[in-house]
């Protein structure tokens, strides 16, 4: 065997570092930017995979980028930016929920240049994607869609009870309720700690009535007879029309509920049609037919004070963190450019609406009827924090579920007085008085 000493051994394999250097290396070695975004994992499965296997592949061609897909529970999405900005470094690309972005605009890159192209080429920005995640005509994030709360409800369970068509009014609804709980089949709603449903429905509810968290000039306003009354009108309703359990449900719970068969109606994304339509064999009518055939959307019920809608805003944020705030914002160029953006959106079939105008007559709206009402939910929705301004501050009433908790005590036995009063305080630690 031949003896190699120290020397021989150094000589031996500095040479062969040198031809390794010589050698062209692959791409990401070479100071290709490496983008990584971070998303939900999406209620619709397969707009996660388009993603995937096909626009963030042709992205990387098209840019000269390498990008990381990440996908997180949603609820997780906050934690993240947050420890991301404390610590100086985290994803490149992250999506928040409804106003979330006013909460680190400080930490965020200015995408109004992006928003202005988007906004040339497909229609004007909605009311409520510019109250979320705009201010002063500055953008520091890109809204990516709305996903539209509306009651998917059970055809045929309410013609059992005598109604062909949803009810228009909350008392409507709530007598419906009540003849639906009767028969095992009660309206199924969530007012748990979750991003989506719990809040598309304590804020439009509480609008209903006429009760605001502050005023128009941001003047905290809880404490009225209007919150009051319609504190006193949900723990009723709950008690006659409601699914009691529904205070600890998320997101997905009332999903599960609703493809079970277990409950009539709720207010919800369109997550439940589409996945009843992708299994029409395994989700079927208690007369064997498929469930998709027997679902409908409508908007939530008026109140006293008229019909609201908050339909979930998702926007595309970047931290000034990033160290690849160039090639981020090409990745969310490239994800809106119109070509790209349809496919991603046509992979939805409805369950996102665009956050622009441009796409209210598109095919996905006009193909299927069940899916027409969502195509111009943008048009009615209202932002957290109405009618002052979507601001940080209401955004962190909307994080801490303030709103709905202030429900959802009252439903578990508070006076309508108390919960009010002590949402009050807390509104006011917020806000100020």
């Amino acid at each position: 065997m031949t003896k190699i000493n120290r020397r021989k051994f150094l000589k031996t394999t500095g040479g062969a570092a040198a031809v390794l250097a010589s050698m062209k290396m692959p791409a990401i070695a070479q100071g290709t930017p490496e983008v990584h975004i971070l998303r939900w994992n999406d209620f619709v499965p397969a707009c996660d995979a388009i993603l995937k296997t096909k626009l963030f592949p042709e992205a990387e061609k098209a840019l000269g980028i390498k990008v990381k897909f990440e996908t997180v529970n949603a609820n997780d999405l906050q934690a993240r930016i947050t420890s991301g900005i404390q610590a100086g470094a985290g994803p490149d690309v992250i999506m928040l929920n409804n106003n979330h972005p006013q909460l680190y605009k400080a930490s965020l890159v200015d995408v109004s240049d992006v928003a202005a192209e988007v906004a040339k080429d497909q229609g004007s920005w909605y009311k409520a994607a510019l109250a979320n995640a705009s201010s002063d005509g500055k953008f520091f994030g890109l809204p990516m869609d709305y996903v539209g709360g509306l009651n998917a409800w059970r055809v045929s369970m309410f013609k059992d009870v005598g109604l062909t068509e949803f009810p228009k009014t909350w008392d409507a609804y709530r007598d419906a309720g009540k003849k639906l709980k009767a028969k095992g089949f009660p309206i199924g709603q969530s007012l748990g700690q979750s991003f989506g449903d719990p809040v598309g429905f304590a804020y439009p509810f509480l609008w209903s009535f006429g009760g605001a968290e502050v005023d128009d000039k941001g003047k905290v306003a809880i404490n009225s007879k209007e919150t009051i009354e319609a504190v006193k009108y949900m723990t009723a309703f709950w008690k006659d029309s409601m699914d009691e359990g529904g205070l600890a449900w998320d997101d997905s719970s009332n999903n599960r509920a609703f493809l079970a068969s277990t409950i009539s109606s709720t207010l919800n994304g369109a997550s439940i049609y589409i996945e009843a339509s992708r299994k029409p064999d395994q989700y079927k009518t208690a007369d064997g037919k498929p469930l998709k055939d027997d679902i409908l959307h409508a908007p939530l019920p008026a109140g006293p004070k008229g019909q609201f809608g908050l339909h979930l805003v998702q926007s595309h944020v970047i931290p000034t963190y990033s160290k690849n705030q160039k090639a981020a914002k090409d990745l969310l160029r490239f994800m809106h450019t119109k070509a790209n953006y349809e496919q991603w959106f046509e992979t939805g079939q409805g369950f996102y609406t665009p956050a622009t105008s441009g796409w209210e007559s598109h095919k996905v709206w006009t193909q299927n009827p069940v899916m027409a009402p969502f195509a111009t939910i943008g048009k009615i929705g209202l932002a957290a924090g109405y009618p002052g301004e979507s601001n940080a501050k209401a955004a962190e009433v909307l994080s801490k579920y303030l709103i709905g908790n202030m429900f959802a005590s009252a439903v578990k036995g508070q006076s309508a007085e108390d919960a009010v009063k002590a949402c009050e305080a807390q509104l006011k630690s917020i806000h100020g008085a």
